[in-house]
């Protein structure tokens, strides 16, 4: 309809173009043009933290909230930092080493850029 993109927060079809930002009036995401098109360029798909940056192959990352490992006692404890991650299109974004766990998915949902 109006050739706008989508949120790629949110997928809101209502943005709008505020001095060469775009807008999300559901989740007040902002973003530009060359933000989205860099990060598809590179992968096909954009991956964003818990705060919106989007996030890139090689980057640091922090734990936000304390994730049970599944099948085990472990705990990815709040605050744990994470190098060097990959980024793969799939329920769990994130493959990454966890430090005194392993190899490890995570969703981008639970992470901070460092």
């Amino acid at each position: 309809m109006s050739g706008l993109p989508n949120c790629p927060q949110c997928n809101c079809e209502y943005t709008y173009e505020d001095r060469g930002m775009f807008v999300c009036p559901e989740c007040a995401h902002e973003w530009t043009a060359a933000d989205a098109s860099a990060a598809e360029e590179e992968h096909g798909f954009v991956v964003r933290d818990a705060h919106g940056t989007v996030l890139h192959d090689g980057d640091t990352v922090t734990i936000i909230k304390d994730l049970k490992i599944k099948g085990s006692s472990a705990v990815a404890k709040v605050g744990t930092k994470v190098k060097n991650i990959r980024l793969v299109d799939a329920d769990h974004n994130i493959d990454c080493k966890i430090p005194g766990i392993g190899p490890m998915g995570l969703k981008s949902e639970f992470v901070k850029k460092a």
